[in-house]
């Protein structure tokens, strides 16, 4: 008896142990639930759910906990899709992230909010783009780091000088290109390095004297040569490369050479000897070597007291000229001097100039607090004067960094297509959003032409499209400047919903599929020329503070040509795509009516356009909705629950009919947005007559009422 109330006082103390040893920091339960929808939902990630949950006290698989906050993921090899999210910066406790060999960040960058604290990050075998994100500079505990076998692209920027404690780093197997950064040289604790197979260029001088034990830089473009030290490395690889053949440059000033001065006891190198053998003397002495280099240094001290008498005279005679032609316009200092050499009737001549004046602008200051740290230009950017003028302000970097705190994390609103955006606090009081356009959106384009596009882009006034503020063009960095709108997109509102967003209700859905109807309208149809948007979807729908909707990105991805585009189209295998543009990788105004009738289905059922972790019949909502649409018992069932019956069955039922027309397979047999338009006005109209009024002051006021509505629908 006092055995068995022994087990039961044991159970009952763990059971009440539990809820408080298992709860988990909702910080940490919030960014892994964004994480999990940012995967697609994956079915493999078990215990994980979308919203809610106890991480810790659930088990949920890959995740270590101490106490109530998450210190380890670890998900290897599970066959992960999508993206990471972007909360990650949140899960300030987690030392050890572990993604590889997945196939997640298809066409994505990694984000720049990663966990601040860790201590290993292994991204390695998934199809990451872009570059290393200089977030990675603020790990000051990091000791590896390997972002491997990934499709990284950008250069690497020089963001090593803060985390000196990295053993380990490898970067192999990308397409990362450029020099490498001077902060390599403040690895301190660095013993294995991997880069092979990349693009990396220049000399390897910075590795020179890191206490390296593995290093392999084959399949390369570096050029100069080895460094002594590294060649003493046992486990180094360095073929593939353009290595320089002869004689190493001579040491830097003020050092001096090696073995400049032999010490007493050792051996002369047996290649300078006459016999080839060590103890041979050689065939000239001493006093022979001593006599041939005072006479050079007679014959050289000649030589110079002529020259020097010959450059007096011409410099006279040039100086006269330039002080004619006057071609600089500042006179050089009388110190530090170099040469250049101006060109002359006569024939060429050397022209003492001071060493700091230079025919080059002054280098720009780097702003290393950029996201993905990209490398500067290394001659500034001179703009051609564009023809169209540019209505939006133009913002200094400085104030566009002092605004978003220097692009911080805890600032980022969400990543697109081509960038990311951040929340912009300004001294006037005015909130804007600042979205930073990755250089791997912009390959081929110069700043001319984003200026160009810019200028476009601020020609656009609708109440139903983003309104362009203002741009920053300087420093290689392009940015753009847009109104902000407080309740984020309609993807985070139908698919992130918390306890501070209500559910819309199904009136909210019909005036935000109008409202995106009609920007779409204007841009197709009333836009001289017309403007396809390419990137149609929920998260470029941005809600304000009366939940009426704005859309984003529009006139951006012209930026891009459409084959280009593909690569970076998020909609591309996540069921906006029309199925087109998957076969030509051309994008119409038709492809763009096939996206706007997906994100309708959103609205009426609430689901992702592709969700994993359905059933495979359901995974694709097109697919699955399609033949169910003029179907009155399967539409009732497939409502989105959070209406909990709350809407009109015509309504819905003609809300169906407008989707199937632009969700059909054939572009020729999908409507302009104009006859989409007016038929969910007439959608609205209708909803409005068939209310039930009393008496005829109660009709005017709902005629007048009615009218309000139908223009906030359109608006």
């Amino acid at each position: 008896m006092l055995q068995q109330l022994f087990v039961l006082s044991v159970c009952i103390s763990a059971w009440n142990a539990a809820p408080v040893d298992g709860a988990t920091d909702q910080k940490d339960v919030s960014a892994l639930n964004v994480m999990y929808s940012s995967l697609n939902s994956p079915s493999q990630l078990t215990g994980w759910t979308s919203n809610g949950g106890d991480p810790c006290g659930q088990s949920w698989k890959g995740i270590t906990c101490s106490g109530s906050r998450v210190t380890e993921i670890k998900l290897s090899g599970l066959g992960l899709t999508g993206s990471m999210g972007y909360k990650l910066q949140d899960l300030d406790s987690v030392t050890n992230f572990d993604l590889s060999n997945n196939n997640v960040g298809v066409s994505t960058e990694i984000p720049y909010g990663l966990p601040p604290n860790l201590k290993r990050l292994n991204l390695a075998g998934n199809s990451f783009k872009g570059g290393v994100p200089y977030s990675i500079s603020l790990m000051s505990q990091l000791d590896y780091l390997n972002i491997s076998r990934n499709q990284l692209n950008n250069i690497l920027s020089d963001m090593f000088g803060n985390v000196p404690g990295l053993v380990t780093i490898d970067l192999s197997f990308n397409s990362l290109p450029g020099t490498l950064p001077e902060s390599f040289s403040s690895l301190a604790s660095l013993t294995t390095l991997y880069l092979q197979n990349n693009q990396f260029t220049g000399s390897i001088d910075v590795l020179a004297n890191l206490p390296l034990e593995n290093l392999n830089l084959a399949n390369n473009r570096f050029t100069g040569w080895i460094p002594e030290k590294l060649k003493r490395i046992n486990n180094i690889r360095t073929e593939g490369n353009s290595w320089s053949s002869g004689p190493a440059p001579p040491p830097p000033p003020y050092s001096p050479p090696p073995n400049r001065r032999a010490s007493p006891g050792t051996r002369t190198n047996p290649s300078n000897s006459s016999d080839g053998g060590g103890g041979g003397k050689s065939g000239i002495g001493g006093g022979g070597i001593a006599g041939i280099i005072i006479a050079l240094l007679v014959v050289g001290s000649i030589v110079a007291f002529f020259l020097v008498k010959r450059r007096r005279s011409r410099h006279s005679s040039i100086k006269e000229k330039l002080d004619v032609d006057r071609p600089f316009t500042a006179l050089p200092e009388p110190n530090e001097m170099k040469s250049v050499q101006p060109s002359s009737a006569a024939d060429h001549v050397t022209v003492e100039l001071p060493a700091t004046l230079s025919l080059k602008p002054p280098p720009m200051e780097r702003h290393k607090s950029f996201d993905d740290g990209e490398d500067l230009p290394s001659r500034p950017l001179v703009a051609k004067k564009i023809t169209s003028p540019i209505s939006a302000k133009a913002y200094p970097v400085a104030d566009l960094q002092m605004a978003t705190g220097s692009f911080n994390v805890e600032n980022l609103l969400g990543e697109g297509s081509v960038g990311r955006v951040y929340r912009g606090q300004f001294d006037d009081g005015k909130v804007l959003a600042v979205k930073k356009i990755n250089s791997s959106a912009l390959p081929n384009q110069s700043a001319d032409d984003f200026l160009e596009v810019v200028s476009n882009i601020a020609r656009l006034h609708h109440p139903n499209v983003t309104e362009l503020v203002g741009y920053c063009s300087e420093f290689g960095q392009h940015l753009l400047v847009y109104e902000f709108h407080r309740n984020g997109s309609l993807h985070d509102y139908l698919h992130l919903s918390d306890e501070y967003n209500r559910p819309l209700t199904w009136n909210t859905r019909v005036k935000i599929a109008l409202g995106t109807a009609r920007a779409l309208e204007y841009l197709h149809e009333t836009c001289s020329p017309s403007l396809v948007h390419k990137n149609f979807k929920s998260a470029n729908i941005l809600l304000d503070s009366e939940l009426k909707p704005h859309v984003s990105d529009c006139g951006l991805t012209s930026l891009i040509p459409d084959a280009q585009y593909q690569g970076l189209d998020h909609n591309l295998g996540s069921g906006y795509s029309a199925p087109e543009v998957a076969m030509s990788g051309q994008y119409t105004m038709k492809s763009d009516v096939y996206s706007f009738g997906v994100v309708m289905l959103e609205l009426l059922t609430g689901r992702k356009p592709f969700d994993s972790a359905r059933p495979r019949s359901e995974q694709s909502l097109v697919r699955w909705a399609y033949p169910q649409l003029h179907d009155i018992d399967a539409l009732d069932k497939m409502v989105d629950p959070a209406l909990k019956g709350l809407y009109p069955a015509k309504s819905l039922s003609r809300f169906a009919d407008v989707i199937a027309l632009c969700v059909q397979p054939e572009p020729e047999f999908r409507p302009p947005m104009s006859e989409v338009v007016q038929a969910l006005v007439r959608l609205v109209q209708r909803a409005n007559m068939s209310k039930r009024i009393g008496s005829a002051d109660e009709q005017e006021a709902a005629r007048r009422a009615d009218d309000t509505d139908v223009q906030d629908y359109m608006f």
